[in-house]
Parts: C-alpha cells; sequence; structure tokens
C-alpha cells in the first residue's frame, strides 16, 4: 500500500481539472462492462433479473453471461452478442409500450438515453461479462502514451496525467510552493497540520529527493495509520456505543487499535480483509486475528 501511496503523494504538486463529457461526434471508447454497465444492471435491473432467486422474475439472470446468452423458451435470447437487434434486453430498454418496457414504470426505476445507448453498444460489441473487478489480475504492463510537451513530464505517471489534459486542450496548473504541499501532504497522510519546524526543515531542504523523504518520514509516523483508519471505521459503523433506542456500551476500541496497527505495519490488503471476517478461522490463530474479527459483531 505505501509503494502506491508514495507515488500518489509526490503527483500532488499537480492539480488537474475533471475531463468533460467527451463530444458526440468522437470515436466512441470501447464499453467496459464492469465500469459501464454492470453498476446500471445492478441499480436497475438484479433486483428482478439478478442472483436473487427469490425475487427473480421471468427466470431471467442478467448477471451471469451463460443465463443472459441462453436461448428463452419461446422468448428468443436476452442477449445475442454483437447482434443488438435480436437482443430482447434492447428490445424492452427502447421501448415505448409500458406493458414491454424495461425497467417496468411500476418499479419507478428508468434508464436515461445515454445509458440506454451504452448498454446498446456494449451488446455491438460483443457483450463480453466480467468477474468482479476484484477478482481480476490488474495488467502487468501499460503501453506509456506520447504526449506533445516533452518537457514538463517528470515520471510516466505524469505521461498519462498530461496526455489526458492534451486531449481535453487543457494544460497543467503550476507547480504548488514547498509550503503548500507539505500542508497538502501531511494533512493527507496524518490528517494534522505540519509543524512550524517541520515546515521550516522541509522549505531549507534543497536535496534531492527531499519530497519523498518527507512522504517517508509520514509514512512511518503513527499518526499515519490513525488518518488511514478513519474512512474504514466509518465504513465498519464502528463505535463506542450500540446506537439504535437502547444505547448501550459497547467497548470494542481494542478492535480500532488493531486496525491503527494493521495500517502503521502495512499489513497486505487481502490479509487486512481476511483477518477481519475470519482471522478465528485460520489455522493456528494469533490473540490480534482473533480480535480483528471484531469487525463482524460492529452493528446489529
Amino acid at each position: 500500500m505505501q509503494s502506491l501511496l508514495k507515488i500518489a503523494i509526490v503527483l500532488l504538486t499537480l492539480t488537474c481539472a475533471s475531463a468533460q463529457a467527451a463530444d458526440r461526434t468522437a470515436t466512441r471508447a470501447a464499453i467496459d462492462f464492469n465500469r459501464d454497465i454492470r453498476p446500471l444492471l445492478s441499480d436497475r435491473c438484479f433486483k428482478c433479473h439478478g442472483p436473487d432467486a427469490g425475487s427473480r422474475k421471468a427466470k431471467l439472470r442478467l448477471d451471469r453471461a451463460e443465463d443472459a446468452y441462453a436461448e428463452r423458451k419461446s422468448h428468443g435470447h436476452a442477449i445475442v452478442p454483437g447482434q443488438t437487434e435480436r437482443s430482447l434486453v434492447c428490445q424492452r430498454i427502447f421501448s415505448a409500450d409500458p406493458e414491454e418496457m424495461m425497467p417496468p414504470p411500476e418499479s419507478h426505476l428508468a434508464l436515461n438515453r445515454p445509458e440506454k445507448e451504452k448498454i446498446r453498444q456494449w451488446i455491438a460489441e460483443g457483450a463480453v461479462y466480467q468477474p468482479h473487478w476484484a477478482f481480476i489480475s490488474l495488467p502487468e504492463s501499460v503501453p506509456v502514451p506520447a504526449v506533445k510537451d516533452r518537457t514538463w513530464p517528470r515520471n510516466d505517471i505524469d505521461r498519462f496525467i498530461l496526455a489526458r489534459l492534451e486531449k481535453e486542450g487543457l494544460k497543467p496548473s503550476s507547480e504548488a510552493d514547498r509550503n503548500r504541499w507539505l500542508r497538502r501532504v501531511t494533512y493527507d497522510l496524518t490528517g494534522l497540520p505540519p509543524t512550524p519546524d517541520e515546515v521550516s526543515a522541509f522549505v531549507a531542504d534543497k536535496t534531492t529527493g527531499a519530497y519523498e523523504k518527507t512522504v517517508d518520514r509520514l509514512l512511518a509516523s503513527s499518526h499515519f495509520g490513525e488518518r488511514m483508519a478513519v474512512p474504514w471505521l466509518d465504513a465498519a459503523r464502528y463505535a463506542d456505543s450500540y446506537g439504535y433506542q437502547s444505547d448501550q456500551l459497547c467497548p470494542t476500541w481494542p478492535y480500532r487499535d488493531w486496525v491503527v496497527k494493521a495500517f502503521n505495519r502495512n499489513l497486505p490488503y487481502n490479509q487486512f480483509l481476511t483477518e477481519q471476517l475470519a482471522g478465528d478461522l485460520l489455522s493456528n490463530p494469533t490473540r490480534d486475528q482473533r480480535l480483528a474479527t471484531a469487525f463482524n459483531r460492529l452493528h446489529r
């Protein structure tokens, strides 16, 4: 985790403008199932055509390719890869007939025109499904894009950023001064402002790698784990009381300390999740691994 953070933090010297929507006349980017389609189907379709057999309608699943592609008794195919005109999904989402359109009006869900076109494009391109993004290996290498301004980039990540800026007709912002950069990175990594002594030392440090040394110092701080633990504890519904009507004491602060320590010792993410979900089921679990499973009792 820390190696990725080092790269990202050094890039805080830049402020990149948000990319605007591509012009409709421009060449459309290929549709990615996990990025573009799964969120739409999950939000609008999976309630009736997803993994829950109890709420499934018309015996149709759209969350799995083999079910979506399968021939239906007297009803054709929900999805025919590469053939939008034969795909019932396309016919239904573009239908104006309340008896035929999907999602149905009574569901109070709807797809807007760009979302419908995105689904149609996905089917036209082959309707390729993907496993959940968490189970897909990252690509081993990605070609570095060419850029017009060869003087601005300092590394390959800069070239990716600049390539997108040039595509949008934008230029990089001016580099932040040292005081501002230190304030940003210290808040980002520790949640605290830099001390006056830290500011003076950094501004005076003209050596090569001054930025990297600062990031290393902050990553080594105990406050780093505290800062990183905050969003995780929020998502895990951590509190020292139960909440609801009977707000009884729930002294789970040892779990909070476990999370802080996990970030400070750079625990691999897969291990971080495994120990919280099932640390007690590991072979010869340690006390800390058992403690981590308090994650499972933080809510009712």
